[in-house]
C-alpha cells in the first residue's frame, strides 16, 4: 500500500513535509503552490546500513598441525619403495614392533609408543605399503605382501642391531599381518599381540558366512565392488569417505571414547588419503582377495599369544566368528590369553590406551622373563600363566 505525503514550500524554497493524513487549508483546495512537489512513499521499514553492507569475507582455517610425537622419524627403502617408520626407547632394550590397521599409520600408536618406551622397551612402528607415509604404488596389495614387508623390516632394521626376538603388536588388519609374519618365521619373534584381530584383508573374508550380519551385507559388498570398478565413481566415494566431517562420523561409530576422536585422529587418517596413489591402494584392498583366514595361519605360531578385544567393536564383534574363535583359544590353546575390554571399540589402543597398557605390560613382562630364562618358541604356557 502507498501512503501519500503532501509538501509545502519552506525557507529558501525547501520542501517541508507535512505528516500523512494532514490536509491543506480549504482555500488551497488541495492545490499545490508553484514549485511544490508531490511525493509518494511506500510504507515499510527503512533500510538499514547492515542490509546494504557486503558480508565480511571469512578467513579459511589454517591447516592442522599434528602435536609433537614421542619418537624419531625414519625412512627405509623396500623393493624400491620409500617406507616410513618411527622409533623410540633404548636401542638395546627388548624390541616391540607395532603394526597398524586399515587406513591408519604409525601415528595411530600416538598414545602407546611413549608409555611402552618408558616401560623399558625399544618400540618401532612401521607404515605398511599403501598407507601413511609409505609409498602407495600401483601394486597388488595383500596380506602376503605386508607379511614380507614386516619380515624384511625386522631382518634389516631390528635383527641386525639386536639379537633379541621381536614381539609383534597389531590392530585389526595389522593383527592379521602380524600373525602371518609370526607363522612364517616363528623363531624371529618372542610373542604376538592381536588387538581386535581382522578375519581378512577386507569384509569378504572366507569362512565368515555363518555370521548373519555378513550374510545380509553380501549384496552391499558386491555393489561396492561394482561401483569401485568405475573410476570416476570410485573417486567420488573415496573423497566422500576421507572428507574430515564424514570421517569423524565414521570414527565416532567405531570408537566408544568420543574424546579420542579429536582433530589429530581425523588428520592422521585423512591426510595420507590425499596423497598420490591412495585411491588405487584403497580400491585394490577393498575389492581384492581377502587372503588367508586367522584359523589357517595360527598353526604356524605356537608361541605366546595375547588377544585384547573391545566388546563394542562393530567391525569384528566379539560374538562374531573371529571373536568367538579367539576367545575359545584361551581354554584350548596353551599360552593364549584373551582380555575383553568393556565399552571399547575396534581400536582399543587408541580408544582406551590405559586399558590396553594395563593388560599388555604385565603380559610382556612374563614373556621377557621367559626369554631371559632361556625359553623360546613353544614356551607359551609359562608366558600365559
Amino acid at each position: 500500500m502507498l501512503a501519500r505525503t503532501a509538501c509545502t514550500p519552506g525557507r529558501a524554497g525547501a520542501a517541508v513535509p507535512r505528516p500523512a493524513g494532514a490536509f491543506a487549508p480549504h482555500s488551497a483546495k488541495l492545490a499545490h503552490a508553484p514549485g511544490a512537489t508531490r511525493r509518494f512513499t511506500r510504507r515499510g521499514p527503512t533500510p538499514t546500513a547492515a542490509a546494504t553492507t557486503s558480508p565480511t569475507p571469512t578467513t579459511p582455517a589454517p591447516p592442522f598441525t599434528p602435536p609433537p610425537r614421542p619418537w624419531t622419524e625414519h625412512a627405509w627403502t623396500w623393493r624400491g619403495h620409500a617406507c616410513r617408520y618411527v622409533e623410540a626407547g633404548d636401542p638395546d632394550a627388548p624390541p616391540l614392533l607395532l603394526v597398524h590397521g586399515f587406513g591408519a599409520s604409525s601415528d595411530h600408536w600416538r598414545f602407546n609408543v611413549g608409555p611402552l618406551a618408558a616401560a623399558g622397551y625399544r618400540v618401532l612402528a612401521l607404515d605398511l605399503l599403501g598407507f601413511g607415509g609409505s609409498a602407495k604404488p600401483d601394486a597388488v596389495y595383500s596380506v602376503d605382501l605386508w607379511r614380507d614387508q614386516v619380515l624384511d623390516f625386522v631382518a634389516e632394521k631390528v635383527g641386525s642391531s639386536s639379537p633379541q626376538p621381536v614381539t609383534l603388536v597389531g590392530n585389526s588388519l595389522g593383527s592379521l599381518v602380524a600373525l602371518s609374519a609370526a607363522a612364517a618365521s616363528p623363531s624371529t619373534f618372542a610373542g604376538l599381540v592381536c588387538l581386535n584381530l581382522a578375519g581378512g584383508m577386507n569384509s569378504k573374508a572366507r569362512g565368515l558366512d555363518d555370521d548373519w550380519r555378513l550374510q545380509l551385507a553380501r549384496p552391499i559388498f558386491a555393489l561396492i565392488d561394482f561401483l569401485l570398478s568405475i573410476r570416476p565413481l570410485a573417486r567420488r566415494i573415496f573423497d566422500g569417505v576421507r572428507a574430515p566431517e564424514n570421517l569423524k562420523g565414521v570414527l565416532l561409530s567405531v570408537y566408544r571414547n568420543a574424546d579420542a576422536v579429536d582433530a589429530d585422529l581425523v588428520d592422521l587418517i585423512a591426510r595420507p588419503a590425499g596423497q598420490e596413489g591412495a585411491l588405487g591402494a584403497f580400491i585394490t584392498i577393498i575389492t581384492g582377495d581377502p587372503g588367508p583366514k586367522p584359523q589357517e595361519l595360527l598353526p604356524g605360531w605356537t608361541g605366546p599369544l595375547l588377544f585384547v578385544w573391545g566388546d563394542a567393536d562393530p567391525f569384528t564383534p566379539v560374538d562374531g566368528p573371529v571373536g568367538q574363535w579367539a576367545a575359545s583359544l584361551a581354554t584350548s590353546r596353551p599360552g593364549t590369553t584373551f582380555e575383553l575390554l568393556a565399552d571399547v571399540g575396534h581400536c582399543p589402543h587408541d580408544d582406551r590406551p590405559e586399558e590396553v597398557h594395563s593388560r599388555l605390560l604385565p603380559w610382556l613382562g612374563k614373556v621377557m622373563q621367559k626369554q631371559k630364562g632361556g625359553g623360546g618358541e613353544g614356551a607359551a604356557a609359562a608366558a600365559a600363566a
